[in-house]
C-alpha cells in the first residue's frame, strides 16, 4: 500500500501558463461540475469545502449553488494558486468564498460541513482511497462527498489529425509517468466503497466541438503540451523543437476548421454519495 503521508504529485504546477489554461478550463468544464453539484444536492444554505481548490473554479461553481447564505472553504497546497482564487474572489465579490493553505486532509475546522467536493484531486493522490476517506471525515453524517475526476481513454480526433491525437499521447503518457491517474473517473466506484462510503451515484459527459467552434477545445488539450513539454524532454518522449507547443493549438485548430471535423476530448465522471 502507498505511504498515506506521502505527498500529492501534481503534475501540472501553477505556472502562468497553466494558469491560464485552467481558465480555459473553467469555462469549459465548469458547467459539468455544476451539473453533478445540482444532481448530487448542493443547494442554498450549504457550508462546503472544496478540496485541491486551485485558482477556485469548483469553490466559486458551489459558491453560485450556495448562495449568500452558504459558505464555501476551499483549501490548496499552493500559496500561488490561492492568491489567484483570492483576487478572483475579490473581483467577483463572493464572500461566502474563502482559501486556506494547506493539505486538507490533514487540517482541522471549526465545525463539519455539509459537502465535501473536488475535481481532478483524487488521480494526482499516492493512495487516493486514504485521501477520500480523511476529507470525507470532515462532512457530518448525512453530508455530502461529491468528486469529480477524468477517463481519457476516449480522446480522439475525426477526421484524424495526427498532430492532435499525438499530442494528447504524450500528455497522457507523461502524466502518467509522473504519477497522475487519468483513469482515476473510472475508479471512482471502487474508491469510494473501500474508503468505507457508500457505492456512489455515478455521471459521465464529454467535451466535444467540430470546426470552427472546437477553438477552445483545442487548446484545452493542446495547451497541455506547453505546459508539460520540459518533462516530456527529460522523460526523452519528445522535444521541444518537434512539438513546437506555442503554435501547436493553432496549428491544430486550422486543420480541424479546414476538414469541419471534430476533437473530442476526455469524459468527465462525478460521483457522489452521502456518508
Amino acid at each position: 500500500m502507498p505511504d498515506e503521508a506521502a505527498p500529492p504529485v501534481y503534475a501540472l504546477g501553477h505556472a502562468d501558463r497553466e494558469l491560464r489554461r485552467l481558465s480555459i478550463q473553467g469555462r469549459l468544464v465548469n458547467p459539468i461540475t455544476r451539473r453533478f453539484f445540482v444532481e448530487a444536492g448542493i443547494a442554498s444554505g450549504m457550508r462546503v469545502l472544496d478540496v485541491g481548490s486551485g485558482v477556485g473554479d469548483v469553490a466559486f461553481v458551489a459558491a453560485g449553488l450556495v448562495g449568500d447564505s452558504g459558505e464555501v472553504i476551499g483549501t490548496d497546497r499552493s500559496a500561488a494558486a490561492l492568491a489567484f482564487a483570492r483576487r478572483r474572489a475579490e473581483e467577483g465579490s463572493l464572500g461566502m468564498v474563502s482559501f486556506r493553505e494547506g493539505d486538507p486532509a490533514e487540517m482541522t475546522f471549526e465545525e463539519p460541513f455539509d459537502a465535501v467536493v473536488g475535481r481532478y484531486v483524487l488521480m494526482f493522490q499516492p493512495d487516493p482511497v486514504a485521501m477520500l476517506r480523511r476529507v470525507a471525515a470532515h462532512a457530518h453524517p448525512g453530508g455530502l462527498v461529491v468528486f469529480h475526476e477524468p477517463h481519457r481513454g476516449g480522446l480522439h480526433s475525426y477526421p484524424p489529425v495526427q498532430a492532435y491525437d499525438r499530442a494528447y499521447e504524450l500528455v497522457s503518457e507523461t502524466v502518467g509517468r509522473l504519477g497522475g491517474d487519468q483513469e482515476l473517473g473510472l475508479k471512482l466506484h471502487a474508491t469510494y466503497v473501500a474508503a468505507g462510503l457508500p457505492a456512489p451515484t455515478m455521471r459521465m459527459e464529454s467535451l466535444i466541438a467540430g470546426g470552427a467552434t472546437s477553438l477552445e477545445h483545442v487548446h484545452y488539450e493542446m495547451d497541455l503540451v506547453g505546459t508539460l513539454v520540459g518533462e516530456m524532454e527529460r522523460l526523452g518522449l519528445a522535444t521541444a523543437d518537434e512539438l513546437e507547443p506555442d503554435t501547436l493549438a493553432d496549428r491544430v485548430f486550422t486543420e480541424v476548421a479546414a476538414t469541419e471535423g471534430v476533437v473530442l476530448g476526455r469524459a468527465e465522471i462525478g460521483a457522489w454519495s452521502r456518508i
